[in-house]
């Protein structure tokens, strides 16, 4: 028989799926309406409604992956990237961030590499309350800049407060990277 733990992500899994097709639906709809020049006020609204769809896929993405890593069930598509690309394309995700350093070649799922260094460094800029964070490659390792002393317990999974976070912390863990707090530094360890 199967443990709690593997029904409930079994259930989350199953869930996810479920709920992409009424949101494929919505989103259509909501597509075919911005095509359609409905005028003000209405245009705006229908311009929210598109990325609020778009908000909801990829939310169902990060929950249906955090379920398939819960699981076991999760293949990563490891392959070689520079630690500094992954910097560069997690900051570029977020409105107020830069990124820098040195990298070198890790070897983790790119994809899910760039979403949990994007929702981490946006953890640090929301619950530190920041206009703009740095991320920095320094080898395999990625710096998240400055880190307040409330964001830090939210980002190391000590307070279960950002979804986002807690994928991401899941994201790397299952890569075989680690996260470390180094004074105001989150550094996010990448295997090499």
């Amino acid at each position: 028989m199967a443990s709690t733990e593997d029904t409930f992500a079994r259930l989350v899994s199953l869930a996810v799926h479920d709920l992409r097709t009424p949101l494929a639906t919505v989103t259509g709809f909501a597509r075919t309406l911005q095509r359609t020049s409905l005028g003000d006020p209405a245009d705006t609204y229908v311009g929210m409604m598109v990325a609020a769809g778009a908000q909801l896929a990829e939310l169902l993405e990060e929950v249906g992956l955090a379920a398939r890593i819960e699981s076991g069930r999760w293949e990563p598509n490891v392959q070689e990237v520079d630690s500094r690309e992954l910097a560069d394309a997690a900051a570029a995700r977020l409105e107020q961030a830069s990124a820098g350093g040195e990298g070198t070649t890790v070897r983790v799922d790119r994809d899910a590499a760039e979403l949990a260094l994007h929702q981490l460094a946006r953890c640090a800029q929301r619950h530190g309350g920041l206009e703009s964070v740095e991320l920095a490659a320094d080898g395999p390792v990625v710096a998240v800049t400055p880190i307040v002393p409330g964001a830090a317990p939210i980002l190391l999974r000590e307070e279960a407060r950002d979804l986002g976070a807690l994928i991401a912390a899941r994201i790397v863990g299952a890569l075989g990277g680690e996260l470390e707090l180094d004074g105001e530094r989150l550094l996010v360890r990448l295997p090499e």
